[in-house]
């Protein structure tokens, strides 16, 4: 049974800030066929396509027919575990640091047998459910659930190694003024965050939901314009140092491609608050975060994007909004590869078009601005790194997967 557990004391501001340490990182190619599955929530291992042998670890031959035709597909992921041990000294010093820590072993129902990380409600000869997690490394790693939920579940000390869960987390929303920056507040609210600053340009300035925020416990309004490279700093100075998870819901959406337009006066402003306002944040609390990362029960989580779906494929509709935001989605990759020394995830949530004004003459499907919020949340409790919210992203993912010039023909025709 798991203790929840309980809000975090303040910090003495005295105590010395533990340094961040990976577990080990080393992977083969063939890997991060996992590292893909547990980015996405997906448990995938590979099939042999001569004989349906499902195998473990990533080879490069069928251990039973030793043919070469083995692809990554999603596996059942029920199994029993056969055996547990937990570990007092470890010899790695990320895991000496967490100790103690349990592993097993798992015969999975379709084949292979995983050594694993066990959550605390798995019992030895019972029935578990397997998932791959990105740990602080950001490689996979095999993790047992107990088949069956139990009380306090997430707040498993294991787990939460894994995730960013925001239960008793600090986090900054940086754009409060937009639709789907308040719907964010109220999920990450109701997921029992601890405090939530909300960030919000010229707070002199009224706007539609401001009452509904300012009413909110453990909501604290902050003047915030990412596109202002003083605000952010004067705000990371402020609080830099508090923030476990950042989101970043600034939203600047303009039709118009190319050759429609005159000037670069648009495309400046796009620039200015996606590509610029995003290096802006990433430099003033990144730094803060990556150092912060293994302060137990205070360390930093997690830093969110949301992101359109036609940062992957350019929708000429929408062109220069595309463009921009497949320039933020390259940062995040510079981004996830900073942070993770100090095990801070990178979330990137690629959505279709919104539920906003600026999609006003886009015909539906659109993407609610509540469950953009809802998938958010979720990725964080499950310790996601790319999320497809949505029927236009999750289609344009799985196009994109099987054939990318003709995503490309199409959006441009």
């Amino acid at each position: 049974m798991i203790e929840p557990i309980a809000q975090p004391r303040r910090k003495n501001p005295l105590q010395r800030t533990r340094l961040p340490t990976s577990p080990p990182r080393a992977r083969s190619r063939a890997s991060h066929g996992f590292t893909r599955a547990a980015a996405e929530g997906r448990f995938m291992l590979q099939r042999c396509g001569a004989c349906g042998t499902f195998c473990y670890p990533a080879r490069d031959a069928c251990p039973a027919c030793l043919s070469a035709d083995l692809a990554f597909m999603d596996a059942p992921r029920r199994g029993t575990l056969l055996s547990e041990t937990t570990l007092h000294v470890p010899a790695d010093v990320h895991f000496r640091e967490r100790a103690p820590w349990r592993v097993g072993l798992v015969a999975m129902d379709c084949g292979p047998k995983l050594v694993t990380h066990l959550h605390a409600d798995c019992e030895e000869g019972g029935p578990v459910v397997m998932s791959f997690q990105l740990d602080k490394s950001g490689q996979a790693v095999a993790f047992a659930h107990p088949e069956r939920e139990t009380p306090d579940m997430t707040d498993d000390r294991q787990w939460r190694e894994m995730t960013a869960d925001p239960k008793f987390r600090r986090i900054l929303v940086t754009n409060g003024r937009s639709i789907v920056g308040q719907e964010v507040v109220g999920a990450l609210k109701a997921a029992g965050a601890s405090i939530v600053f909300v960030g919000v340009a010229e707070p002199w300035k009224p706007f539609r939901g401001e009452d509904a925020l300012r009413a909110l416990e453990g909501v604290e309004i902050v003047p915030l314009d990412i596109g202002d490279e003083k605000s952010v700093a004067d705000l990371a100075a402020d609080i830099g140092g508090k923030v476990d998870i950042l989101v970043n819901t600034t939203e600047h959406v303009r039709a118009g491609g190319l050759l429609d337009r005159q000037g670069t006066s648009v495309v400046r402003d796009e620039i200015d608050q996606s590509y610029l306002g995003f290096v802006h944040l990433a430099q003033a609390f990144g730094p803060a975060m990556r150092m912060r990362g293994s302060d137990g029960v205070n360390s930093a989580a997690a830093w969110v994007n949301i992101l359109s779906v036609y940062a992957l494929a350019n929708w000429p509709v929408f062109g220069a909004y595309s463009a921009s935001q497949a320039a933020c989605l390259s940062l995040s990759h510079c981004l996830r590869a900073e942070l993770r020394p100090g095990g801070v995830k990178v979330v990137n949530v690629f959505t279709g078009p919104l539920d906003i004004e600026w999609f006003q003459t886009v015909p539906p499907p659109k993407v609610a601005p509540r469950t953009v919020a809802s998938a958010i949340v979720s990725a964080l409790k499950r310790g996601l790194e790319d999320v497809f919210v949505g029927d236009v992203a999750e289609d344009i993912r799985q196009r994109l997967a099987a054939n990318p010039k003709a995503v490309e023909r199409e959006l441009g025709a």
